[in-house]
């Protein structure tokens, strides 16, 4: 049984911070110019960002965006699965696919962030733990990114975990944006220059973001 609104904390600050959005975007159920507008007209956001599930990353927040501005899909580990036209389901996939057919998007960035719960399970938990006696949604789904760790293992073996999951990060970000590339849609107008792709790793130590340089093939400040 679910406790009453009233006498939960948490459900508590919530619904204080819906009282305050209702104060700032409406006036009683009449919305102010924004929401009317994207009431009138619809979204048309320009930009899709991909970020992890994390409740410490929230892109609006982060990017100061307003409604509207941004198309947000959010899953484990910020990942872009391979292109595959099977019968299954694929929320991500279809989120892309709604971005870039239907709204248009002219840029998608990928929003990784340090301290990620799904990388650190992908480099720490045994590939023999998932199996069909005892399955796993996130084991699955983390296994887009094995060759991250692969690369991270190899490369970065006796480094402490932490520098390994930073890095892990990162191929993890470079393997997305490779996947995206597999979407025919995307890979066109990312050839015509219609579309642009982004990798950026947010630090939540710092609040600094770094983006892939894809000549350099480094991480880099954003902001210098």
């Amino acid at each position: 049984m679910t406790s009453p609104p009233t006498q939960d904390v948490e459900m508590q600050r919530l619904l204080e911070g819906y009282r305050q959005f209702r104060e700032t975007y409406f006036e009683g159920n009449k919305p102010h110019a924004l929401y009317q507008k994207l009431v009138e007209e619809g979204q048309n956001p320009k930009t899709m960002v991909i970020a992890c599930s994390d409740s410490r990353v929230d892109p609006s927040i982060i990017l100061g965006s307003l409604p509207g501005e941004l198309f947000v899909v959010r899953n484990v580990a910020n990942l872009v699965p391979p292109y595959d036209n099977d019968p299954k389901h694929h929320g991500t996939s279809a989120a892309l696919e709604f971005a870039v057919q239907t709204l248009g998007v002219r840029h998608i960035i990928l929003l990784g962030h340090s301290h990620c719960g799904g990388i650190r399970a992908l480099l720490t938990k045994s590939d023999t733990e998932m199996t069909p006696k005892n399955p796993s949604f996130i084991s699955s789904w983390m296994n887009i990114a094995n060759a991250a760790k692969t690369k991270t293992l190899t490369h970065f073996e006796q480094a402490p975990l932490e520098l390994q999951e930073k890095m892990c990060e990162e191929y993890s970000l470079k393997i997305s944006l490779n996947n995206l590339l597999t979407f025919p849609w995307i890979h066109e107008k990312v050839t015509d220059a219609t579309l642009a792709l982004h990798a950026w790793r947010f630090d939540l130590g710092t609040g600094m973001i770094q983006g892939f340089h894809t000549e350099r093939q480094t991480f880099e400040d954003l902001i210098v």
